[in-house]
């Protein structure tokens, strides 16, 4: 900014509220002015913020944002301990949503109850949903039932895609629909480079898989060749896992096709019609030939059907439970939750754990984070922030199609589009309007099949189903481009090109 331009401020064009002051001081606190700005512009405005900030022994990482994270979750930890909010409405105390949003909250806090519960809920649904565990069976494990395509279907009823991912998203060629995809699952220790060589990572991770597995039995007769017979799987799959830039770059590789036609497309063994089928079935949605489905990553789907083919069913069954049990370590006993921490020093450098309330906070966010969102906006969110931040929005805005009509590179029709789409633009700032109000209808609606008790490990299966279950039915439903994706609880800034929504 010139001279020239400064001075045409007033004085009260500054703000001088306790917030802005303290904003301002913030950003003070960051500068290193001993760096001319001109040399190292970076340094000069982060200098004094990466000298004083020191990165927690719990994070890999720490960011300006931490500190509003930090406040936000403390917030929501003093708002699901509480068994009353401070709102004056006399029912959302008695809101299903939020009485089960606070039950499971209290189900991950009482470390009593875990202990005491052990690993009863989970073997038991390995055992009984599952076929069992050969690497804690040994000898004993029975093949005969196993069948790849019940066993990943089985899964994915539980939120769980460890080889291949299916369910529904926009349709980026239309707005108005959606469609299904098929893509990439995800990997344990997701990057794929970290698979392809010896290293102190891969050494803990199979000795972190070995205490896990120790830690539940004392026959251990064939865990070291389970364990490695694992984990050579694991990383064949991760052989052909395709990295973000990879994703990106390759997009226009995306293969569009119908479920009519996706057999042909495939060209694989794995029965993907009729694994979609039957696992859109388990919300009750009917596929029909003429349905969209979208193919990413069709490379590593191809290459790992061949994989899976090729392996025995007693590795590819020890895959997928361990797979498993590896996702439920933070809603285990103590003593697993150790031997996950001595090997995240070997793959992240943390030294320790979070703390537990902080933890059940972030997971009842993450899973119910709308009726989380009630409370948090009834007792701490600004409505004059709100507004704030919607006029600022609506000044950019006129900025942006201010400067526009005054290029000279844009031809006239390029103008009347990018104005069009700035104009069209749809903001959620803040929360809706729907949270923001007494009325509790549609809280109720989307939780209404909440019903948890004070098992972590069980609500963990009853919530993860249910999340599963609401993205198969997304693909019969209309679309909203209004409809919040993302709770007010979670900090966040993105553009969704899909919907022109920010």
């Amino acid at each position: 900014m010139t001279l020239e331009h400064w001075n045409q401020f007033e004085e009260n064009d500054v703000c001088l509220t306790q917030i802005c002051v303290e904003a301002a001081n913030n950003l003070l606190k960051s500068i290193d002015e001993t760096v001319d700005p001109c040399e190292n512009f970076y340094q000069f405005t982060c200098g004094t913020w990466l000298k004083n900030t020191k990165i927690p022994v719990e994070d890999t990482s720490t960011a300006a944002f931490a500190i509003v994270q930090t406040q936000l979750t403390n917030n929501i930890i003093d708002i699901l301990s509480s068994t009353s909010s401070s709102s004056s409405s006399t029912n959302i105390d008695q809101s299903h949503a939020i009485i089960n949003a606070r039950r499971l909250y209290a189900s991950c806090i009482d470390e009593e109850t875990v202990e005491e519960e052990d690993t009863d809920v989970l073997l038991s649904f390995i055992n009984i949903q599952l076929g069992g565990w050969p690497i804690l069976q040994g000898s004993r494990w029975n093949n005969s039932t196993f069948n790849i395509s019940n066993q990943l279907l089985k899964l994915f009823e539980y939120g769980h895609q460890f080889i291949f991912s299916v369910g529904t998203i926009g349709d980026d060629q239309n707005s108005s629909a959606n469609i299904i995809t098929i893509a990439q699952g995800d990997l344990a220790l997701s990057i794929r480079s970290i698979y392809e060589s010896e290293n102190p990572i891969t050494i803990a991770y199979r000795q972190f898989m070995y205490e896990i597995v120790l830690a539940l039995t004392n026959d251990t007769s064939m865990i070291n060749d389970d364990v490695n017979a694992t984990f050579e799987l694991e990383k064949q799959i991760a052989k052909y896992h395709w990295t973000v830039a990879e994703l990106v770059a390759h997009i226009d590789e995306n293969i569009r096709t119908t479920l009519g036609n996706l057999s042909r497309t495939l060209n694989v063994n794995f029965d993907f019609v009729n694994y979609l089928r039957r696992a859109y079935a388990l919300a009750n949605v009917s596929l029909v030939n003429e349905d969209i489905v979208l193919v990413m990553t069709i490379n590593f789907i191809r290459n790992v059907s061949s994989i899976i083919d090729h392996y025995s069913s007693r590795t590819l069954q020890n895959y997928l439970v361990w797979r498993l049990v590896l996702s439920r370590i933070d809603q285990m006993p103590k003593r697993f939750q150790i031997i996950q921490q001595n090997f995240f020093t070997v793959l992240t450098g943390t030294k320790s754990q979070k703390a537990r309330t902080t933890e059940c906070a972030t997971f009842v966010n993450t899973l119910m984070g709308f009726a989380v969102s009630k409370l948090y906006i009834q007792k701490y969110f600004d409505e004059n922030a709100r507004n704030q931040s919607m006029d600022m929005i609506e000044n950019i805005r006129n900025t942006f199609i201010d400067m526009i009509q005054q290029s000279s590179w844009m031809d006239s029709i390029s103008k009347s589009k990018a104005i069009e789409k700035a104009r069209n633009i749809i903001e959620e700032i803040g929360y809706p309007d729907y949270s923001g109000n007494e009325n509790l209808t549609k809280l109720e609606i989307d939780y209404a099949e909440y019903n948890l008790n004070s098992s972590l490990m069980s609500n963990g299966l009853i919530v993860y189903q249910l999340e599963m279950k609401k993205n198969i039915k997304m693909l019969r439903e209309p679309v909203d481009p209004k409809k919040w994706v993302i709770p007010p609880t979670i900090i966040e800034a993105t553009y969704t090109a899909l919907y022109n929504r920010i």
